[in-house]
């Protein structure tokens, strides 16, 4: 076990110094400032150019794009950065990726892998020359081409840069389990301003110096956003330093606008972090001592839009938001734009840097790393290559013995968590998997995971109250932020890994946008040939709506499941598992799929079970089936269909059925359950969908369908409108509960057993009103619940004691 110590001061050695003297040699300088202009030029050029390439004629109208689509702002700063990553990597022969976070600076990532080569091996048509580079100009946000920020099209990759604040969790997620490789991340001023960026600072936390990598963040202070000063850029120096001193960073400046000076001083810093970094690996890895250091971080002040236009019309531009997306309109009639276009192009002097085949000169070229210490061909940015399929038991080992449907009660997740305990240990030794849960694995019921690794913790340990934290812990949920364990888990997964999150299911909607984007970056990579296939981002939500033992109002939404389902149908699969055998069956599934993301819907609470294994494994297999041991149709047209899906619906549904059995003994009843959410949906439309003839042979065409769900009704309606049978109603939850009774969270919503009955009952005119007497018993059951819930304060001795019993029910 790594030595642990209450002093993180006393881990680590004292830290070094930057160097006073110029790190770099004249010749260095000419290098590294050669290459910076040519990624300045091939950055801006991509905004503009359709030909002319390297301006060899004096730019036309016709050289020009007609919708210039693009920013220019954060562009110069990112190839300053990434300039110097280069050279730090050859100095320190380091393992290196680059991670994005600016919004939209895709140009400068694709100009670096350009001059790199890197690009080129992917892209063969985009070539280094003049024909080659009029391509890379081209397709730069144009139809056809690729988008204006870092995706994955981007060779070095794993941040999809449309959408801010994900950059640093994501670097910290890619060096967790990887101790060689280091994460630079630029994040820019303006994405420091968003809550996930801002909370990801503490992610130096969890971060072990001796299994782990490490993380470089670099803040790009260039002072505006699209329109508005930042906030960090405005307070003072030493208010900025007090802040990230205060998360735990050790930061050092470089700031100014000249370059030759500038080069000198981001040379010294990031020799300096470099050094750091090393120093303090080194030492926890001799010493064996994992707390916490104060990592190094840089902070970059330089102007927005640097080396671009000073001025247009008499209005600032460096420096100024009106640097951010192109700076010089040069379709907007006024005359002298393109040759005011032109000087600026120029001004990075072309002819030096390239030469008559329009390929980068041999002696800047040397600049660059080779091979896979390039950070656009790095293989950590493209995780597929280096991922190893998870070693996993046999699932059915976990098995929880159902003799008879309904006879054994068990709560799903505890039977789950000895599954994934062992999964844990048997991959301890590739550290290629781990638990994410925004302090909720043991209370979503996964605590024997505990049994083979602690909660990851870095910083003082206090063994009179601390439980199961661990300077080498490998569940990631002691932070209570649903966006860094999203962020971190999605890191993990894209540089090669196993992993899944674990989340209350009403707050799992926090990062509603953030699996937005990665369904957006499965799409797009399943897409290209070049991009190999990751683990599928798995979700297990538990704490779900209809479990409001302790909570009310506030902890109920099961819209995530609405959000998802409209996503790519190639990308997302929606799981709601009825009982234990089943949870088991689809999780040992999903933790083995690549390039999805899969949702599992799961009860924490004991319920009853109703599948043994081999039926589990069935009818997860199909994803849909008739409940023949429910139903009493065979051999004959159903008088109804009652479908259900989730854990409560099912149970809900099955005491309908009792209670209409009871009553109605010649009723002809099917019982249908749905685990494969997608399933309801035409083929055509998702590969799990049903065809109509087997959606039809499941459904009829013609039987009322009372379908009880776990989500919001207008979803399975969404779902199925395409369908013959138009006789479907849905019960579902429809935003009524609080502190309550469980089987009162249902009846509130019109989804319990008495409600179902009714539904049922009205929906068969040939009754007549033969069921009169039955709906009305129904209703005084509703008002019998109200006034024993509110004088003793739980459910009726009928409800709370139901038991299946062969569909005879407690009738």
């Amino acid at each position: 076990m790594p030595k642990r110590t209450d002093n993180t001061q006393k881990a680590v050695k004292a830290p070094a110094r930057m160097s006073k003297k110029d790190p770099l040699t004249r010749e260095q300088l000419h290098a590294i400032d050669a290459w910076w202009r040519a990624a300045n030029y091939l950055s801006a050029c991509q905004l503009y150019l359709l030909d002319n390439p390297l301006l060899r004629e004096p730019l036309k109208p016709a050289h020009l794009k007609q919708n210039i689509v693009g920013h220019w702002g954060t562009c110069p700063g990112q190839n300053f950065i990434y300039t110097h990553l280069n050279r730090a990597i050859v100095k320190y022969e380091l393992n290196m990726i680059y991670i994005c976070g600016p919004g939209h600076g895709g140009n400068a990532v694709v100009a670096q892998d350009y001059l790199d080569g890197s690009y080129s091996e992917v892209y063969p048509n985009i070539s280094q020359d003049t024909e080659g580079m009029k391509r890379l100009f081209r397709q730069f946000s144009f139809p056809g081409g690729i988008p204006c920020h870092t995706a994955p099209e981007t060779p070095g990759s794993i941040n999809e840069g449309g959408e801010l604040g994900y950059s640093l969790s994501h670097a910290f997620g890619a060096v967790m389990d990887n101790p060689d490789l280091i994460a630079a991340c630029v994040v820019g001023d303006g994405e420091a301003e968003t809550g996930p960026l801002a909370t990801a600072w503490h992610s130096n936390k969890f971060l072990n110096p001796i299994s782990d990598g490490a993380v470089l963040p670099i803040l790009h202070l260039n002072g505006f956003k699209v329109a508005n000063p930042t906030i960090l850029s405005r307070i003072s120096h030493e208010e900025l330093e007090m802040f990230f001193k205060g998360c735990g960073w050790e930061p050092r400046f470089v700031e100014g606008s000249e370059p030759r000076t500038m080069h000198q001083k981001m040379a010294a810093a990031l020799d300096w972090a470099v050094r750091e970094i090393q120093r303090i690996q080194e030492y926890a890895r001799t010493s064996g001592d994992a707390s916490r250091p104060r990592w190094p971080m840089i902070v970059l002040r330089s102007p927005k839009g640097w080396t671009g236009p000073k001025e247009v019309d008499g209005k600032q531009v460096e420096g100024s938001w009106r640097a951010h997306m192109a700076p010089i309109p040069v379709h907007d009639g006024q005359p002298g734009r393109i040759q005011e276009l032109e000087r600026w192009l120029r001004s990075y002097k072309p002819e030096e840097l390239f030469d008559e085949n329009g390929s980068l000169l041999p002696a800047i070229r040397e600049l660059a790393p080779q091979g896979e210490r390039r950070m656009g061909a790095n293989p950590h940015a493209n995780g597929g290559l280096l991922l190893r399929d998870l070693r996993v038991p046999d699932f059915r080992e976990y098995t929880l013995d159902v003799p008879q449907p309904g006879m054994v009660e068990a709560a799903d997740m505890d039977v789950l968590g000895g599954y994934v305990r062992d999964v844990m240990k048997r991959n301890l030794e590739n550290r290629n998997f781990r638990v994410f849960a925004p302090d909720e694995a043991a209370s979503n019921r996964l605590s024997q995971v505990f049994q083979a690794s602690g909660r990851r913790w870095t910083d003082s340990i206090d063994s009179r109250s601390d439980e199961n934290l661990s300077h080498d812990g490998r569940v990631m949920d002691a932070a209570l932020s649903e966006h860094l364990c999203q962020g971190w888990l999605e890191g993990y997964l894209l540089t090669g890994r196993h992993g899944f999150l674990s989340s209350y299911e009403a707050f799992i909607r926090t990062v509603d946008s953030m699996v937005s984007q990665h369904a957006k970056w499965l799409k797009v990579a399943r897409q290209l040939p070049w991009r190999q296939s990751i683990a599928s981002l798995n979700y297990v939500l538990s704490s779900n709506v209809w479990q409001q033992d302790h909570n009310g109002f506030t902890h109920q939404d099961p819209g995530f499941l609405d959000h998802v389902a409209n996503k790519k149908a190639d990308v997302v699969r929606l799981y709601l598992p009825p009982d234990a055998n089943c949870l088991l069956s689809c999780f040992d599934h999903c933790i083995q799929s690549k390039n999805y993301i899969n949702v599992m819907v799961a009860s924490k609470l004991p319920r009853p079970q109703w599948l043994n294994m081999d039926e589990a494994i069935k009818h997860c297999t199909h994803g849909i089936g008739i409940w023949q041991w429910a139903s009493n149709d065979q051999g004959y047209e159903p008088d109804a269909v009652l479908a259900c899906c989730g854990d409560t619906p099912t149970l809900e549904t099955l005491a309908a059925v009792t209670i209409l059995r009871h009553y109605l003994p010649d009723l002809k009843i099917r019982v249908i359950n749905v685990v494969d959410l997608m399933k309801l949906q035409p083929h055509t439309e998702h590969p799990h969908g049903l065809t109509d003839e087997d959606y039809d042979a499941l459904f009829t065409t013609e039987a009322p369908i009372i379908f009880a769900f776990h989500g919001y009704p207008t979803l399975v309606h969404e779902l199925t409108y395409r369908r013959h049978n138009k006789k479907l109603h849905v019960r579902g939850y429809k935003e009524e509960g609080t502190i309550t009774t469980p089987f009162d969270m249902r009846v509130r919503n019109d989804i319990d057993r008495f409600h179902l009955v009714m539904d049922t009952v009205k929906r068969l005119p040939q009754l007549g009103n033969s069921a009169s007497y039955l709906i009305q018993e129904m209703k005084d059951k509703l008002v019998e619940h109200r006034q024993y819930i509110t004088t003793y304060g739980q459910d009726l001795p009928e409800v709370r004691e139901w038991k299946w019993n062969g569909g005879k029910g407690n009738y």
